[in-house]
Parts: C-alpha cells; sequence; structure tokens
C-alpha cells in the first residue's frame, strides 16, 4: 500500500499564500484615502456592472481585489451582518471594526482549513463625526487585518502605487485634488486613466446619514479635468 503525499504544514500556507496572491495580482487595484469631506475610494474598473466598490451601511463602504465572485460574496455578508446587528440593537452599533474582525475570522477559517484561499484583498472603511474618527480596516486573503491611516492600498502593485500616491498626495485635500492624486498613482508614468476606466465613490460627511454616493459621467469627468 502506497504511503500517502505528505507536505509540511508550513510549506502548504506558503504556497497557499503564493497562490492567493498570484491571483489577487491578476486584478486591478485601488485606492483609498481621506480627503477634506470624508473617504474616497477609486478602482481601476471599467466595468460599470461589476462594483469593486460598494456602501455597506449607513457610513460604512467596501472594497474588494482579485477573484470578483468571492469578494463580493463577503460583500453580500456584511451587508447582512451589518443589517442584522442594526435592527437586533440600534444603527449606531454598527460598526466597521466588528465587520473587519468578521471578515477576518472568515478568511482565516478558509485559508487555514480550506484546500483553496480566497484570491481576495478587502477594505472596510467607515466615516466619522471628524477626519480622527475616520477608520480604514484592510483585510488580507489570510485573514491578517492592518488598521490604516489616512490612506491605503489593495492589489497586487501596491508598493508601487502607494509609492506614486505619496508623492502625489498635498495638503489641504480637497476631493479634486484627493482623486487627481489616487488617479496618478493608479495609472502610473506610462498611462493616462479617463472617467470610463475609473470606479469612485465617497463617504462624505455632507451627506447625511447615507453619506456613501458614487461620482459618476460628467462629474467624474469635470474633477478629472479641474
Amino acid at each position: 500500500m502506497p504511503l500517502p503525499y505528505y507536505v509540511s504544514p508550513e510549506q502548504m500556507m506558503k504556497d497557499k499564500a503564493e497562490y492567493a496572491r498570484k491571483g489577487i495580482a491578476r486584478g486591478r487595484s485601488i485606492v483609498t484615502l481621506e480627503y477634506r469631506d470624508g473617504i474616497l475610494l477609486v478602482a481601476e474598473n471599467p466595468s460599470s456592472l461589476l462594483h469593486k466598490v460598494s456602501e455597506i451601511y449607513d457610513r460604512i463602504a467596501f472594497a474588494g481585489v482579485g477573484k470578483y465572485n468571492e469578494f463580493d460574496s463577503l460583500r453580500r455578508a456584511g451587508v447582512r451582518h451589518a443589517d442584522l446587528k442594526g435592527y437586533a440593537y440600534a444603527r449606531e452599533d454598527v460598526d466597521a471594526r466588528s465587520l473587519a474582525n468578521a471578515y477576518a475570522q472568515t478568511l482565516g477559517q478558509v485559508f487555514t482549513h480550506e484546500m483553496k484561499p480566497f484570491e481576495v484583498e478587502i477594505l472596510v472603511a467607515e466615516l466619522g463625526s471628524d477626519s480622527a474618527g475616520d477608520q480604514l480596516f484592510h483585510i488580507l486573503y489570510d485573514g491578517t487585518v492592518m488598521d490604516e491611516e489616512d490612506h491605503t492600498v489593495l492589489g497586487g502593485e501596491a508598493e508601487t502605487i502607494a509609492q506614486r500616491l505619496n508623492q502625489a498626495l498635498s495638503d489641504p485635500r480637497d476631493l479634486g485634488g484627493a482623486l487627481g492624486a489616487a488617479t496618478t498613482a493608479l495609472a502610473g508614468p506610462e498611462r493616462t486613466l479617463t472617467a470610463n476606466d475609473l470606479e469612485v465613490a465617497v463617504l462624505a460627511r455632507s451627506n447625511g446619514r447615507r453619506a456613501f454616493r458614487r461620482i459618476l459621467d460628467e462629474e467624474l469627468a469635470g474633477l478629472l479635468s479641474g
């Protein structure tokens, strides 16, 4: 009787991590950054139907890169989690931290116990009453949670794009300036991204309780040309 094939746990985790990173790298990146009135989310996404950035709850947004069906299933689970908690307790009790922890547990469980890990990186962003209360939680394919400050980049070329973003950012930071910096960072020196190449949304304090809003068409083109 042949002996079963053995792979050490360390090698198995390494192979899973490499597999997930390769899957994520095939997708286009997302830049998220704080600006004067809230949080801006910019994704390189030519599709008008398959959204990478979405609303989760009143002042909470979700962004995902990697395999679309996997991060969209996580988004839908987050909406259900938020709705049930808000209904059972109060709307104010729904927060990004608990959502990020729930996502981390799910991704960590899949990464550890399933043969195939999720090929995703996700972000949960929450708008505070002022800039000091804004929160950005970046969750990796293995359930690692990072509490980011001011800005973060998701995707395969995150380090390179983050370097370009740091060079392009300036203060004070209005919406147009923040969008210009994010677009420049995503495009790089050899490309130009237009409104048709981007998916853009904001969590804005001026929007009231439902803080999430997509920036579309003529408004987006105007901001990019301004």
